[in-house]
């Protein structure tokens, strides 16, 4: 494999044509990769690891959502590397090697729609399609300076993709521009044209900005600039989400960590979000690929194989209330944000890792990161990750979610949108070169 063209990005390279050569389709002259994740009928689907790839034979099908990119008129070019299992959001793969972070190569990719994000980050295809349990997309899209779209769960077929935890498993996509990143998702999401709306408000969650090692001024003021100047400054609310989520899911109270307080900065009810999160993650992960990873006992990377063997012995304690945290979030949520209001967030909780970085000295990132990423993974909602240029020449990026379903409005705004960001960026000198 030639690295030095490709990225390490691709796990095999082919070509699977759009199902009509018309040149009216939305995604007509496009080409995409897709996360070695996706069933492509005649070809072995590797979730990431080889003794995945050597114990499963060809699929017979192809999955829904690639075959409705391939009737939108685009071009296949290839599968990409994931993380194994998708049971990271790091990005390194020992076995197939980790994609090179075409916007910072000493840094990882990001997890684990790596090779995804790696292709389009490094113009090797126009969009790709990954798919997002715990952040397998936003995270990789902020890592590479691109944007990534998680949509509301359930809203587009897992069908003929290997589950990762049902409960969260959503198919994402990746682009660098958001208008294709918007006409990917109308056929996606079987969408019609509509008419761009306005939000009836932006909230920015200025807690979870604290999270961020990025200095969070700049960021919202980049985001609050922008807003005001397209939609005027009523739109503009503040809120603390860990409050929010810590009054009105009660459900919660069994995975508060009573022992965090003297940590460094965290927001105790997101935490204990993310460990619900985790904990069903792990069960339905069980449920899924237990028997096959105690039969096989697959070799495994290092922190894939603890976090992996770890589901494979859970047990079922909590996982109901797991399901209660997820409705009682998902209504606290809708109701903080009403019909067509926003949130915004950061992405994750600053610039990428450098590679290979031991996994302990990662633990206090990767906690800060579940606790951004479970917001939407836990109430099911949509969430876009927006590039906004490099701080000390890494990656930043904000995010926005809108309320399950609101995905058209949600790529209808950022579309609007970014041109205006990107001119603030370059007004206010806060981050350099978008």
């Amino acid at each position: 494999m030639a690295i030095g063209s490709n990225y390490g990005a691709f796990m095999e390279k082919f070509v699977l044509q759009p199902h009509s050569s018309s040149h009216d389709l939305p995604l007509s002259g496009l080409t995409f990769a897709i996360k070695d994740i996706f069933d492509v009928a005649g070809y072995v689907t590797g979730f990431g690891n080889p003794d995945w790839a050597r114990t499963h034979p060809a699929s017979e099908s192809t999955a829904p959502a690639v075959s409705a990119i391939l009737r939108g008129g685009a071009t296949c070019n290839g599968k990409t590397v994931m993380d194994e299992m998708a049971y990271s959001i790091n990005g390194e793969n020992k076995h197939y090697g980790t994609p090179i972070n075409p916007c910072a190569p000493d840094r990882v990719p990001g997890g684990s729609s790596s090779g995804s994000a790696v292709v389009v980050g490094g113009d090797l295809a126009d969009f790709s399609l990954g798919t997002d349990t715990g952040g397998s997309v936003r995270v990789p899209a902020s890592y590479c300076g691109i944007f990534g779209f998680r949509p509301s769960h359930g809203v587009i077929s897992t069908s003929g993709v290997i589950p990762m935890a049902q409960s969260f498993d959503t198919v994402g996509w990746f682009a660098r521009n958001p208008a294709i990143l918007n006409r990917v998702g109308r056929v996606l999401l079987q969408l019609s044209n509509m008419s761009p709306v306005g939000p009836t408000q932006l909230i920015i969650a200025d807690d979870c900005f604290q999270l961020s090692s990025i200095p969070s001024n700049r960021v919202k003021q980049v985001l609050v600039d922008s807003v005001e100047k397209l939609f005027g400054g009523h739109v503009i609310k503040h809120a603390n989400l860990g409050d929010v989520v810590k009054d009105k899911v009660p459900s919660l109270n069994c995975f508060l960590d009573k022992g965090n307080a003297g940590q460094e900065y965290n927001i105790p009810s997101l935490a204990a979000l993310s460990s619900a999160m985790r904990l069903l993650q792990r069960y339905e992960f069980k449920n899924n690929h237990g028997e096959w990873v105690s039969t096989v006992r697959p070799d495994l990377g290092p922190g894939i194989a603890e976090r992996v063997w770890e589901a494979v012995r859970t047990t079922d304690e909590n996982v109901d209330v797991c399901h209660s945290v997820k409705t009682e979030l998902r209504v606290a949520l809708t109701d903080l944000l009403g019909d067509f209001g926003v949130l915004a967030i950061p992405t994750v909780p600053g610039a990428p890792p450098k590679l290979q970085t031991d996994p302990t000295t990662l633990e206090t990132f990767r906690a800060r990161a579940f606790s951004l990423l479970s917001i939407a993974g836990v109430s099911g909602f949509c969430q876009v990750s927006i590039p906004l240029g490099l701080h000390d020449d890494l990656p930043v990026s904000v995010s926005l979610l809108a309320k399950h379903g609101s995905d058209g409005l949600l790529l209808n705004l950022v579309e609007t949108l970014y041109d205006t960001l990107k001119e603030q960026v370059g007004n206010l000198g806060l981050l350099t070169r978008l």
